[in-house]
């Protein structure tokens, strides 16, 4: 998976500094970066259109399953709108790994039609109480630049690592398992004693 997102980079890194290279995918997070905010994280993705593609209004990019997002958090330029959903949406014929237990965040563009295409979309940040990173999905979907059909891509990209809820340990919950019975029937004995 590293080595997909080092040849992924390498080649949105071109686009950017104006490298022709044949690049078949319509959208990429070139850049993630990870600023601590007191004790939270803002993760912020550099996104670039790559030179084949245009965007459309209602095309879109979703990132899967980002861990501790705390909502109200995003920003993002003018011309996109932000959703976030346990499910999708996902351009037709990609499968990333979705957990539905994790939020998915989509920013969606709404902006007038983009046909010049090796083009920075600037930057997209939301909040998450996790700043350890792991391996996750970003998808996309914009237009050829070539016959204007809908198009798609799925990219390799770093995301915040989710929570996962702690578990009491055995011992724990056979002392609970003890204790609140006992607790019940010393409840009981002095209600009881009262009447």
């Amino acid at each position: 998976m590293r080595s997909n997102k080092t040849l992924f980079c390498t080649l949105a890194a071109l686009v950017v500094f104006g490298v022709a290279v044949p690049v078949q995918a319509g959208l990429l997070p070139v850049k993630v970066t990870i600023t601590p905010e007191s004790d939270i994280y803002r993760w912020t993705y550099g996104v670039v259109l790559t030179s084949d593609s245009e965007i459309h209004t209602g095309d879109f990019f979703t990132i899967y399953d980002f861990g501790g997002y705390l909502p109200g958090t995003n920003v993002q330029p003018d011309g996109f709108e932000f959703s976030a959903s346990f499910t999708g949406p996902t351009p037709g014929r990609l499968a990333p790994d979705d957990n539905p237990l994790h939020m998915n965040l989509t920013w969606t563009y709404v902006g007038p039609d983009i046909t010049s295409g090796q083009l920075g979309l600037g930057n997209f940040s939301a909040n998450s109480t996790s700043g350890a990173s792991m391996d996750g999905f970003f998808t996309a979907q914009t237009h050829r630049q070539v016959d204007g059909r809908v198009d798609s891509n799925i990219t390799p990209t770093d995301l915040p690592v989710p929570m996962i809820p702690t578990i009491p340990e055995p011992a724990t919950l056979a002392l609970m398992g003890i204790g609140l019975p006992l607790v019940g029937a010393a409840r009981w004995l002095r209600r009881n004693k009262s009447a």
